[in-house]
């Protein structure tokens, strides 16, 4: 798993500088089964990360432009006339990474397709479930600076992502980096020079290495006390769900196994809490006009839980 992740985030260093963190969020939705939210301004290489990493692993990858007069169809597929006889189209749900571009720029019915989807990796349409290929991974992405036009995500969605990663601007010594990548044009040739480093064989078999990372009592207490404070703050009108217990717990295992151990340590359940955490949290209006955010109150219930030693 560690390998892996290293000879992957070398592929994709190749386009994309500075944003080993994301690349991290998205090898663990691979290796658990989850989804990822990327959260940034617009250029700075959402797309084409999503993009190099499909590419360094073999993965059938699509991107679809969330707009707001998208149906649900054009995103799970629709049954047509062919030769006489109904034949289904699928659509670009049908891949192992979709790319779901601004997914808060298209309206709830539409966002809603992807819910069975992300939760049951099928698509049901006319009545008949199709199986959805396996590894299935939503990238979604979404700018936090311009709402205008835009239908925000109801919890019930931002529950079933796995984690939401903030991606900001690269450092300076970054930015030149880039200055210094080959173009043809706009366009980074870079892409070209991405290399497989792995197969779904090999994705699928990082999935078992962390199914197989042990967890103990206490750090599972742990993890439900953590999920279970985030419900008694009084800056929180909805705290997290079990399902996030659950994430959490999984994501710890990822990052262990990420770090070449066998066991969770409260410091990888600690160290995932906000990403896993702050999009499921809603927040009291009065906590808000504090300008008390998501993260300033799953710090909050960090230090208030005793850590196990």
């Amino acid at each position: 798993m560690r390998e892996l992740y290293e000879r992957l985030a070398g592929e994709v260093g190749k386009v994309v500088v500075g944003q080993e963190d994301v690349v991290r969020g998205v090898v663990t939705g691979l290796a658990v089964g989850g989804h990822v939210l990327l959260e940034g301004p617009p250029g700075v290489a959402k797309t084409l990360l999503a993009s190099a990493v499909a590419r360094a692993l073999g993965l059938e990858f699509r991107r679809v432009q969330f707009t707001p007069d998208m149906l649900p169809s054009d995103l799970t597929g629709t049954s047509t006339l062919r030769g006489g006889e109904l034949a289904f189209r699928s659509g670009p749900v049908f891949t192992n990474l979709l790319l779901a571009d601004e997914v808060n720029r298209t309206p709830p019915k539409t966002q809603a397709a992807l819910l069975e989807a992300m939760q049951e990796g099928q698509v049901s349409v006319d009545g008949v479930s199709r199986p959805l290929p396996d590894p299935f991974l939503v990238v979604a992405t979404q700018n936090p600076i311009e709402y205008e036009g835009t239908y925000p995500l109801p919890e019930a969605q931002l529950d079933r992502f796995l984690m939401k990663i903030e991606v900001g601007y690269p450092p300076a010594a970054g930015e030149l980096r880039m200055l210094g990548l080959a173009r043809q044009g706009l366009r980074p040739v870079s892409l070209e020079d991405v290399a497989l480093v792995a197969d779904v064989a090999q994705v699928r078999a990082a999935r078992a290495v962390v199914d197989g990372i042990g967890v103990a009592d206490d750090v599972a207490d742990y993890v439900v006390a953590v999920v279970r404070r985030t419900r008694e703050l009084p800056s929180i009108a909805l705290g997290a769900s079990p399902r996030a217990a659950v994430h959490l717990l999984v994501a710890a295992k990822a990052a262990a196994a990420l770090a070449g151990r066998s066991f969770v340590t409260p410091d990888d359940v600690a160290g995932l809490a906000a990403p896993v955490l702050c999009h499921r949290l809603v927040l009291r209006p009065e906590a808000e006009l504090e300008r008390y955010d998501a993260a300033d109150a799953v710090r909050t219930v960090l230090e208030s839980v005793p850590v196990p030693r």
